[in-house]
């Protein structure tokens, strides 16, 4: 199987993944690998994580991922090229657990050298002022948060 993409500089934060070819929509295109850990341990490599991020200033060093109930898949591997993908607001992939795998899939047609992303999906807790999006898409919302939050967000700045 062909690689479906290359890395190199994003415009959106550090490194990206692009398309090496069109891709069609449904495809799935990497796998999001690295130490399978209970749920327990990934809370503390995600905190980890996100303390020495916080030291450098540097946004987006979080790379645990929630595998099922009982695991998470901590993506913070060098051989993990998936945990390279960018946010989007409006991203053009998706994440897709199956068979306690996860694949980063497309969720629309996508053309040779494009950017890919996916919406992380983050809680809207009191933590979400700390994840600012940088996607620059029509649909920023200026955070990282699930879509499934934006009307909260919509209604506060209202408020």
């Amino acid at each position: 199987m062909n690689k479906l993409w290359f890395e190199k500089k994003s415009g959106v934060h550090g490194n990206g993944l692009f398309a090496s070819q069109n891709i069609k929509k449904g495809s799935k295109i990497i796998e999001y690998i690295g130490d399978k850990v209970t749920k327990k341990e990934g809370d503390k490599r995600a905190d980890k994580q996100l303390n020495k991020a916080k030291k450098n200033m540097n946004n987006g060093l979080v790379y645990v991922f929630e595998l099922n109930k009982r695991y998470d898949i901590d993506g913070g591997v060098s051989y993990n090229h998936a945990r390279l993908i960018n946010h989007s607001c409006n991203p053009n992939c998706e994440v897709e657990i199956n068979n306690n795998q996860i694949w980063i899939s497309a969720i629309k047609n996508i053309k040779k050298n494009d950017e890919l992303s996916y919406n992380y999906g983050y809680p809207y807790d009191s933590d979400y002022v700390d994840h600012l999006c940088k996607c620059g898409s029509y649909k920023c919302v200026g955070y990282i948060l699930d879509e499934d939050h934006w009307p909260k967000l919509k209604r506060k700045k209202k408020s």
